[in-house]
């Protein structure tokens, strides 16, 4: 998965001259929360976020009237408040290389640029669609666990119980569990109406399978 399948190339962007009044209006109308700031000729120039507007909103200039302050915020530009030196994205970035990026950052989006001009902007929301289309979720499928220690081969036997069985698998996904380094998730994602008996092969098989939240693991733990 690459950044470029799953960035917004539909993108408004401002100028450095723009005003920060006129940035709060087009956030706020088109419900975003990043605007990319280009020279006009799609080269980036800075990234302007509702962050950054409020912050001009809460300033000391909140004391003048709303006549004055309207006057002053449409006189202030992108320009004073705009970060200048944006971290971006490429499309053929790994979606994974981006979300870490992000997650590092504490940021909202990243710009995608390809040649030195803005071609798309990457966002939490998207990065977001990305984790629930990769897992499967949907209204006719549910998910089980179990716990297993990471070895060669486990996914295919997993795997193979199931095809044996004729059993179509969604969705599957290894996450190491916290506070236990070498026991792994497998989380499987099947048609609700062959789950029961997908939990019924794999615990046949020797699974501690989990359909829903212990607090004590420790019985579930692979010896």
């Amino acid at each position: 998965m690459y950044v470029g399948w799953y960035m917004k190339t539909k993108l408004l962007t401002i100028t450095p001259e723009t005003s920060v009044f006129k940035a709060r209006e087009m956030m706020d109308n088109h419900r975003i929360s990043h605007l990319p700031v280009t020279d006009g000729k799609a080269h980036l120039v800075g990234l302007v976020t509702d962050r950054d507007l409020r912050q001009v909103w809460a300033s000391p200039a909140t004391t003048l009237s709303v006549h004055e302050l309207t006057y002053v915020l449409q006189k202030l530009t992108v320009a004073n408040v705009m970060t200048r030196n944006v971290v971006t994205a490429t499309p053929d970035m790994h979606i994974e290389r981006a979300a870490l990026i992000i997650h590092d950052k504490k940021f909202g989006a990243l710009p995608v640029v390809k040649d030195d001009r803005l071609v798309g902007i990457i966002t939490v929301t998207d990065l977001m669609q990305v984790v629930l289309t990769a897992l499967g979720l949907s209204d006719n499928t549910k998910r089980l666990s179990l716990l297993a220690v990471d070895r060669i081969g486990l996914l295919a036997e997993v795997c193979n119980y199931m095809a044996q069985a004729g059993i179509n698998i969604s969705s599957v996904l290894f996450v190491p569990l916290v506070a236990h380094p070498d026991v792994w998730q497998v989380i499987l994602r099947v048609n609700t109406e062959v789950y029961d008996k997908a939990v019924s092969i794999l615990t046949e098989a020797g699974y501690k399978v989990i359909t829903q939240y212990v607090e004590d693991l420790t019985a579930y733990l692979p010896r």
